[in-house]
């Protein structure tokens, strides 16, 4: 394992030790909550600011912070065959148009959005401090693993995570708008096709034949550089598209 995936896994074990802290600010019923009272939540700033960042890092929170990350990587050590993923990767976007419409709705219900508060529903700013919210951090955790070892690789990102299509319609924006932004980058002709690339990818895509088509952008992708770091003929690289090479 390279030094720079060694901080990645670091970083997203670090980020799921902390998740009965942060919890509360990736949860998809407090935004729902607060949108009712016209309060915007913390879980309203989170997704925010995740979509700003995607606008010129992608899904790299994804690969990289997301502390759903940390728990899926570590059930790889029990099932690490590859997710189902492409036909069934609308599932998340079946739930995600649903919540968000629902969310627009009670907000106009309510007047509009009138008033910050970052800590609603955790005012102490820790999201696990009673017993109900062990019930739903013991949930939440429950199905990243249930998910792993029934469906694969990383599954919740593919099939239930409602943060996830923020970021892809983030990243869908600055490739059509070309801004300098993180993306990969490949050199086809120097691809040798051992596919180690594909055996290795946390996502379950078919690398080699995105390197085969010159064309590395897949809307699953979080950019965590796994492919980077374990192709033998340093086939791919990360790239600030429309500037210089990076990382």
């Amino acid at each position: 394992m390279t030094r720079r995936q060694k901080i990645r896994k670091a970083i997203i074990l670090i980020s799921f030790l902390l998740f009965p802290i942060t919890i509360n600010y990736f949860s998809p019923y407090i935004i729902i909550d607060g949108a009712a009272q016209g309060i915007i939540a913390g879980s309203f700033i989170t997704f925010v600011l995740l979509f700003m960042v995607s606008l010129f890092l992608g899904r790299a929170f994804c690969g990289w912070v997301c502390p759903g990350a940390g728990i899926q990587e570590f059930c790889f050590t029990v099932n690490d065959k590859k997710a189902r993923g492409g036909r069934l990767n609308w599932i998340k976007y079946f739930i995600w148009v649903p919540w968000i419409s629902f969310i627009i709705a009670i907000a106009i219900l309510a007047g509009g959005f009138h008033t910050v508060n970052p800590l609603h529903l955790t005012e102490t700013g820790i999201s696990v401090s009673e017993p109900a919210a062990y019930m739903m951090y013991f949930t939440i955790v429950g199905l990243f693993v249930i998910l792993s070892f029934t469906a694969g690789k990383r599954a919740f990102c593919h099939y239930v995570c409602w943060m996830a299509p923020f970021m892809v319609i983030g990243t869908k924006i600055k490739n059509y708008f070309k801004w300098p932004s993180l993306h990969l980058e490949s050199i086809g002709d120097k691809c040798k096709q051992c596919k180690i690339c594909d055996k290795n990818c946390p996502m379950s895509l078919e690398v080699s034949r995105m390197v085969q088509s010159a064309s590395m952008e897949n809307a699953e992708c979080i950019l965590c550089g796994v492919c980077v770091d374990n192709c033998p003929q340093g086939v791919i690289k990360y790239v600030r598209k429309y500037g210089k090479l990076g990382l």
